[in-house]
């Protein structure tokens, strides 16, 4: 109900209009029909999701890592994490111009672009999950002569894997933000080269279209990735009386 409102809205406003380069929603939904009978948007998406798989696979692998480690070392913890706060509050979309300097406009900085606004988010939540797992199965396990790997192996990692993936998924949404950053900051390809070339010509329904379907397509994939989450990391979320 609440997206037909929105979309109700939004053809009132394009109608009026309140703006010659806000076109009605009925309008950005054909443009966006002729973009993929054309081939143009779905090319686009490929282009773009090249750098977005690399760069959030990256951020997956090396975020978890360090979080996890944040949490398990208090020795590092005090060398890292200051870093990853900063990196997560400061404004890390005003450093894409400085990538670009360093390494060019080619598919290495657009990599970096998504992995700087990633990885602070998975390192911080899986760092978070980590030093606040469970204490009394952690104290269980080692009154069970559990070692220090069993521990974590164990106990620490299955207990922080809901937080951990929540954190994931978090991560691929700033991926989203970085990669659509890089695009319009750094060379304009992929969907960037859509918004960019379409403002240009003043196709404004089509410049609306290809910015609301990278919005709506990095909504449906957090989304299916939270489904993923409540499937296998958090069975109290599951509807009371679905099979196991």
């Amino acid at each position: 109900m609440s997206i037909a409102l929105v979309c109700g809205a939004w053809e009132i406003a394009g109608r009026v209009p309140i703006s010659l380069a806000f076109p009605s929603f009925f309008d950005t939904a054909a443009a966006f029909w002729r973009m993929t009978l054309d081939g143009s948007l779905p090319i686009a998406f490929l282009i773009t999701l090249h750098p977005l798989v690399i760069g959030i696979g990256i951020s997956i692998v090396f975020g978890v890592g360090l979080g996890v480690t944040m949490g398990l070392s208090r020795g590092f913890e005090w060398l890292a994490a200051p870093v990853f706060i900063v990196m997560q509050a400061a404004p890390m979309a005003a450093l894409i111009p400085l990538i670009t300097f360093v390494y060019g406009i080619g598919l290495t900085a657009k990599v970096l672009a998504v992995c700087l606004l990633a990885v602070p988010v998975v390192v911080l939540n899986s760092y978070a999950a980590v030093r606040n797992a469970n204490p009394s199965l952690v104290q269980m396990c080692r009154s069970f002569q559990g070692t220090r790997l069993q521990q974590i192996m164990k106990v620490i990692i299955p207990d922080a894997s809901p937080v951990i993936f929540a954190g994931l998924r978090l991560g691929v949404a700033a991926g989203f933000i970085g990669i659509v950053l890089a695009e319009l900051l750094i060379t304009p390809t992929g969907i960037g080269d859509l918004i960019t070339y379409h403002r240009a010509v003043a196709n404004y329904a089509e410049m609306y279209a290809s910015i609301v379907s990278i919005v709506v397509f990095s909504a449906v994939i957090v989304s299916l990735l939270e489904k993923v989450e409540v499937v296998l990391l958090r069975p109290e979320k599951r509807i009371k009386g679905t099979p196991e």
